[in-house]
Protein backbone atom coordinates (compact mmCIF):
# COMPACT_ATOMS: atom_id res chain seq x y z
CA UNK A 1 0.00 0.00 0.00
CA UNK A 2 1.00 3.63 -0.64
CA UNK A 3 2.05 5.63 2.02
CA UNK A 4 0.14 8.97 2.35
CA UNK A 5 3.37 10.62 2.53
CA UNK A 6 4.59 9.43 -0.51
CA UNK A 7 0.71 10.15 -2.08
CA UNK A 8 1.46 13.92 -1.11
CA UNK A 9 4.42 14.51 -2.19
CA UNK A 10 4.12 12.70 -5.44
CA UNK A 11 1.00 15.24 -6.42
CA UNK A 12 3.83 18.59 -4.97
CA UNK A 13 5.64 16.71 -7.52
CA UNK A 14 3.20 16.83 -10.09
CA UNK A 15 2.47 20.61 -9.70
CA UNK A 16 5.83 21.69 -9.72
CA UNK A 17 7.36 19.47 -12.82
CA UNK A 18 10.05 20.97 -14.87
CA UNK A 19 9.80 21.81 -18.78
CA UNK A 20 11.32 18.56 -19.88
CA UNK A 21 8.58 16.44 -17.26
CA UNK A 22 5.80 18.57 -19.28
CA UNK A 23 7.53 18.11 -22.39
CA UNK A 24 7.59 14.57 -22.38
CA UNK A 25 3.79 14.21 -20.32
CA UNK A 26 2.35 15.82 -23.03
CA UNK A 27 3.17 13.43 -25.66
CA UNK A 28 2.66 10.47 -23.04
CA UNK A 29 -0.86 11.50 -21.62
CA UNK A 30 -4.15 10.77 -22.44
CA UNK A 31 -3.31 7.39 -24.27
CA UNK A 32 -1.73 9.65 -26.72
CA UNK A 33 1.54 7.36 -27.30
CA UNK A 34 0.60 4.26 -28.68
CA UNK A 35 -2.32 4.14 -26.78
CA UNK A 36 -0.85 3.16 -23.29
CA UNK A 37 -2.13 4.61 -20.23
CA UNK A 38 1.20 6.57 -18.21
CA UNK A 39 1.11 7.89 -14.90
CA UNK A 40 3.51 10.62 -13.63
CA UNK A 41 5.20 11.05 -10.44
CA UNK A 42 3.69 7.78 -9.53
CA UNK A 43 4.84 6.06 -5.60
CA UNK A 44 6.05 2.58 -6.69
CA UNK A 45 6.86 0.83 -3.55
CA UNK A 46 9.37 3.50 -1.67
CA UNK A 47 9.73 5.40 -4.42
CA UNK A 48 8.20 8.19 -6.31
CA UNK A 49 8.85 7.28 -10.09
CA UNK A 50 9.03 10.57 -13.09
CA UNK A 51 6.55 7.87 -15.49
CA UNK A 52 5.08 4.58 -15.40
CA UNK A 53 2.94 1.78 -17.75
CA UNK A 54 1.52 -0.34 -15.55
CA UNK A 55 0.72 -2.95 -18.45
CA UNK A 56 4.17 -2.75 -19.87
CA UNK A 57 5.88 -2.58 -16.39
CA UNK A 58 8.37 0.45 -17.95
CA UNK A 59 9.34 3.37 -15.73
CA UNK A 60 10.63 6.50 -17.37
CA UNK A 61 13.04 8.78 -15.47
CA UNK A 62 14.37 12.07 -16.06
CA UNK A 63 17.94 13.50 -14.65
CA UNK A 64 18.92 17.00 -14.53
CA UNK A 65 21.86 17.92 -15.89
CA UNK A 66 23.87 18.79 -12.50
CA UNK A 67 25.31 15.23 -12.53
CA UNK A 68 27.36 13.93 -15.73
CA UNK A 69 26.99 10.68 -14.66
CA UNK A 70 23.64 8.67 -13.05
CA UNK A 71 24.81 8.77 -8.60
CA UNK A 72 25.35 5.88 -7.06
CA UNK A 73 21.08 6.82 -5.22
CA UNK A 74 20.10 6.56 -9.06
CA UNK A 75 21.73 3.14 -9.80
CA UNK A 76 20.93 1.32 -6.81
CA UNK A 77 17.13 2.53 -7.31
CA UNK A 78 17.06 1.56 -10.68
CA UNK A 79 18.18 -2.19 -9.61
CA UNK A 80 15.33 -2.68 -7.44
CA UNK A 81 12.94 -1.53 -9.44
CA UNK A 82 14.66 -3.83 -11.80
CA UNK A 83 14.05 -6.30 -8.76
CA UNK A 84 10.38 -5.97 -9.10
CA UNK A 85 10.49 -6.46 -12.46
CA UNK A 86 10.36 -2.76 -14.21
CA UNK A 87 12.37 -1.98 -17.38
CA UNK A 88 13.50 1.37 -16.62
CA UNK A 89 14.80 3.48 -18.79
CA UNK A 90 16.37 7.06 -18.25
CA UNK A 91 16.82 10.17 -20.12
CA UNK A 92 18.65 13.40 -19.50
CA UNK A 93 16.33 16.65 -19.50
CA UNK A 94 18.44 17.91 -22.23
CA UNK A 95 17.63 14.68 -24.59
CA UNK A 96 14.06 15.37 -23.76
CA UNK A 97 13.84 19.37 -24.54
CA UNK A 98 16.21 19.20 -27.64
CA UNK A 99 15.50 15.59 -29.65
CA UNK A 100 11.75 14.59 -27.95
CA UNK A 101 10.99 12.37 -31.14
CA UNK A 102 14.07 10.36 -30.79
CA UNK A 103 13.00 9.46 -26.99
CA UNK A 104 9.84 8.41 -27.58
CA UNK A 105 11.42 6.58 -30.60
CA UNK A 106 13.87 4.76 -27.61
CA UNK A 107 10.35 4.62 -25.34
CA UNK A 108 8.37 2.79 -27.81
CA UNK A 109 12.02 0.50 -29.04
CA UNK A 110 11.04 -0.85 -24.99
CA UNK A 111 7.47 -1.39 -25.05
CA UNK A 112 7.72 -4.24 -27.02
CA UNK A 113 4.90 -2.84 -29.49
CA UNK A 114 3.13 -4.15 -30.71
CA UNK A 115 2.69 -6.87 -27.91
CA UNK A 116 2.73 -10.14 -29.04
Amino acid sequence: MKSRRLIKFARLLRKHSTIAERKLWHRLRSRNFLNLKFRRQEPVGDFIVDFICYDKKLIIELDGGQHNEYSEKDITRTKKLEKEGYKVLRFWNNEVIKNINGVLTVIKENCNWPSP
